[in-house]
């Protein structure tokens, strides 16, 4: 069997919504924190998540000014705290494949799009770097999927050819533009298991 890398989609595949009921993250956010989510999103993510999630701007530095003109009584450190508690519902499930594929010695990397304190804090607090390779995401790299680049760096930084990496992620345009790569790709959906759907590419 040739060699292959497995390169594993975060959010909507490894993680999703609440640990306690996996609800969205900001289900509650009215109640709890006395934030609109709509009004969070049109302040704040809409104008700037892009440059943030590709490592040109800071989190703390953008969120900070919103949140003093539409929540002054949230600070920012508490609501990242918040934000991460709040999305860090592993797949239990997809995690044992995981780790299934590493003890049979696949490399197993993160393929992400996120910003530098989330890619950190799923890494050590949730615990995610125990089981994986390496963590590969947007911010550090200058471009998040379904950006070309991404996928040209993130084959660099595997030392793996394009034909030997095979990509799970829950984003239809992701998975496309990985297949443009020359990446194998399986569109994941949650409606089987991960064996199941890597058994095409892993043998």
């Amino acid at each position: 069997m040739p060699r292959k890398v497995l390169m594993m989609d975060v959010d909507g595949v490894l993680v999703s919504g609440r640990p306690t009921d996996g609800r969205h993250l900001f289900a509650e956010l009215q109640a709890d924190l006395g934030l609109s989510p709509d009004r969070l999103r049109e302040t704040f993510f809409t104008p700037f998540w892009e440059a943030i999630v590709t490592g040109r701007e800071g989190l703390t530095e953008r969120l900070a000014p919103v949140l003093a003109e539409i929540a002054p009584k949230v600070s920012c450190e508490r609501l990242i705290a918040y934000w991460f508690e709040h999305d860090s519902r592993v797949d239990q499930a997809v995690l044992s494949a995981v780790k299934r594929y590493r003890e049979r010695g696949v490399p197993v990397f993160l393929a992400t799009n996120q910003e530098h304190m989330r890619a950190d804090y799923l890494m050590q607090q949730v615990g995610l770097g125990a089981h994986v390779d390496g963590i590969i995401y947007s911010a550090a790299l200058g471009h998040r999927k379904p950006h070309a680049e991404f996928f040209d760096r993130a084959a660099a930084i595997a030392d793996a050819a394009p034909e030997e990496i095979v990509l799970v992620d829950d984003t239809l345009a992701n998975v496309e533009a990985a297949r443009q790569a020359g990446w194998s790709a399986v569109h994941w959906t949650g409606d089987s298991t991960l064996d199941d759907e890597l058994a095409p590419f892993m043998g």
